[in-house]
């Protein structure tokens, strides 16, 4: 595979003639260039009126590499050929290179030039591209890459310093202008002899020249190119691998790329996002382009408005900026009715919303950037989870988020700059189990976490945010505009038939499974736990009725006697054999629902073993069933017409080595989390249960 190398254009604030005396000091050794162990001229030329100049030089560099590889390559230098070509007339110094040392097994090609600013003829531009091409190399093809690109690089950065280290020399010698370069005067006799225009090939020499190379690779500098100065005040200190990606990305845009061009922050967040794996950010941003279209997003911000029903229940905005300069965004999720919002405006709303705040956080980017005079790519989040609680685990709810964490991740790289969650309550764990595998690693390493009121004080918030933009509902003195949240009435939930135009039933219900539950007949689920501590979660709606639900546990796997296929049919798994207390024990205290409501739980469990989830119809309170019911019981239901009632469930059970991984890895000393995942880890001698009920 051909590495190329190209670099941003690099501005020297001199005039040309002042620039190209100090790069002639480097000649025939340079000491501030330790590889770089001398020259020589090979061959030279002048044309008639000494406008142009050809000098070709072998140069000898010391190869840095490990004694193993240098001693089987037998060589402990190697020669490039260099040609120069001058030309004072039109200020350019054109330079093209290769290796003559394994030229049968390696091919490097580098082509630079030194140029006249356009907008500035007493300034100097530099540009330079390589390439590099490994045949083979006795089995080390992949070592000698990586150590030639490494060397390569450094000696880009340390080449800039050189030829400043001599401008200040000359400088500090006197030498601050040199005069630009003027024809000779003509004699009569000269020009009557001159028969008319001679190319470079026809100049008279000092000495032979050799058959002329490829034409170099000529650079131009225009509005299309980038400058290092640009670079480092607008993108960050980059490295000179890091710069020639950017480029190389940039080009292939502005080559293929038929709509709007990205904006170079833009781009950058691709590169980041693959550690600068050309290939890799090539494809994610052009499958990203591809999508921007599809979805216009490009125009998201002027015509998206969102519905006031958001505006007021979706409790999200702008506040200030962090102490870096990042622009601050705040969400109260845990005020937030994410299944209430979903219900009224539906998920494709909401996802739209959520693009549109990521469209206007690379806005306020920008601005701060030009703000603080500093590059600004990111932005930071801050979570407030107060009043987090099972309703949020409601699973239509989670694969929601679960789709928009994959939307912003693939379409909006690298611009969460910090995530902040503060008053992570127990229920905490179950959601970052769930979610945590769909982020990205890159992102997770930028969360800090607090539990409890571990924000304030030293460590938390303070060091984050200043004194004087902390909310005052995390204590500070600061008003925050951001809506409150709250229940959304159900009164403005869409309709069923709304709901089924824009496909949300069907996408719910293949989320759920349906069960019916007749007098004495229950419905009920056997979930199989090989370990002692693992998390099972459940989420159900009841359509009809009121059932009280249950949780059991039992060591044994339930094995039904003798039952009409009705009885099977209906859900329930155990026989009247059993006895409360010998065969099996309650784990979860009865449960009422009543119909219309919304149960979201969760229970971390003891012991392996078999565990019974068990919705059974509700009686009145003097006749609340404390056994499972016999199979007479079963069949006079099954044969009765009396009513039963429906209900949508789901239920997951979190593996241990998961839901402990997800929490070990978000413990540091900083994140105030320790508690929390001391809390959730000493499950192992109790259970814990986490019901709530929503309607």
């Amino acid at each position: 595979m051909v590495q190329k190398y190209q670099s941003p254009v690099r501005i020297y604030k001199y005039p040309f003639e002042l620039v190209m005396a100090a790069y002639e000091k480097r000649f025939p050794t340079c000491p501030q260039i330790p590889v770089f162990l001398g020259s020589e001229v090979l061959r030279e030329s002048r044309s008639a009126d000494g406008a142009v100049h050809v000098v070709e030089r072998s140069c000898r560099l010391r190869v840095e590499a490990p004694r193993l590889l240098r001693k089987i390559a037998g060589v402990e230098h190697v020669v490039f050929v260099q040609r120069n070509v001058l030309n004072w007339r039109e200020r350019t110094l054109l330079i093209e290179a290769h290796n003559e040392t394994f030229a049968n097994r390696v091919v490097v090609n580098e082509n630079c030039s030194y140029t006249v600013h356009p907008e500035n003829e007493e300034w100097t531009c530099f540009e330079q591209s390589a390439s590099l091409d490994i045949r083979s190399f006795f089995g080390f093809e992949s070592a000698l890459e990586k150590i030639a690109m490494k060397q390569y690089t450094a000696n880009v950065k340390r080449g800039k310093e050189v030829i400043e280290h001599y401008l200040n020399e000359l400088i500090s010698q006197g030498t601050s202008h040199i005069p630009r370069w003027t024809p000779a005067p003509v004699r009569e006799e000269d020009a009557r002899s001159q028969a008319g225009p001679r190319d470079l090939g026809s100049l008279e020499v000092d000495g032979p020249i050799g058959a002329p190379g490829p034409a170099p690779e000529v650079v131009v500098t225009d509005g299309d190119k980038l400058d290092a100065d640009y670079i480092e005040c607008c993108l960050g200190h980059l490295t000179p691998m890091q710069e020639s990606c950017l480029i190389q990305l940039r080009h292939w845009l502005q080559e293929t790329h038929k709509g709007k061009i990205p904006k170079d922050e833009h781009i950058l967040r691709f590169l980041r996002a693959r550690d600068f794996h050309l290939d890799k950010a090539r494809e994610m941003l052009r499958l990203s382009l591809s999508w921007r279209k599809q979805h216009q997003v490009d125009f998201l911000l002027q015509t998206w408005r969102p519905p006031a029903l958001l505006e007021e229940f979706y409790a999200g905005g702008w506040h200030y900026q962090d102490i870096d300069g990042r622009p601050l965004y705040i969400l109260r999720l845990g005020h937030m009715d994410t299944k209430g919002l979903m219900k009224a405006v539906g998920e494709e709303a909401l996802l739209k919303h959520v693009l549109s705040v990521n469209e206007e956080g690379q806005k306020r980017c920008e601005g701060n950037t030009k703000q603080f005079g500093r590059p600004i790519s990111s932005w930071t989040c801050l979570v407030d989870l107060e009043g987090l609680n099972m309703r949020h685990l409601w699973r239509p709810g989670v694969k929601a988020l679960l789709r928009m964490i994959e939307v912003v991740e693939d379409n909006y790289p690298e611009t969460l700059g910090r995530l902040l969650i503060v008053r992570a309550p127990r229920v905490f764990p179950v959601l970052w189990t769930l979610i945590s595998p769909f982020i990205n690693e890159n992102t997770r390493q930028k969360f800090l976490i607090y539990s409890g009121s571990n924000y304030q004080g030293p460590g938390g918030l303070v060091d984050y945010l200043d004194k004087e933009v902390i909310p005052d509902f995390l204590g500070g003195e600061c008003v925050c505009n951001v809506p409150e949240g709250g229940l959304v009435p159900k009164s403005l939930y869409l309709t069923e038939e709304e709901q089924e135009h824009t496909d949300q039933l069907r996408q719910w219900r293949e989320t759920y499974q349906s069960a019916s539950v007749l007098r004495g007949a229950p419905h009920e689920v056997a979930v199989e736990i090989l370990e002692g501590e693992s998390v099972i979660t459940w989420d159900f709606d009841i359509l009809r009725g009121d059932v009280v639900f249950s949780l059991y546990h039992s060591k044994q796997v339930p094995k039904p006697g003798p039952q009409e296929p009705g009885a099977r049919a209906a859900g329930q798994l155990t026989d009247k054999g059993w006895v409360l207390g010998v065969d099996y024990s309650r784990v979860e205290a009865p449960l009422v629902c009543r119909e219309g409501e919304s149960i979201q739980g969760s229970h971390v469990t003891r012991w392996p073993g078999t565990y019974l989830l068990q919705w059974q119809m509700h009686s009145p309170p003097g006749n609340v069933a404390c056994s499972i019911p016999g199979v007479e019981d079963v069949l006079t239901a099954l044969h009765s017409p009396g009513p039963k009632c429906k209900l949508l469930y789901y239920y997951e059970v979190l593996a241990s080595e998961d839901f402990r991984g997800s929490m070990s890895s978000l413990e540091s000393c900083t994140s105030g989390f320790s508690q929390l995942s001391a809390t959730t880890s000493s499950s192992s001698g109790q259970s814990h249960s986490s019901p709530l009920v929503s309607r």
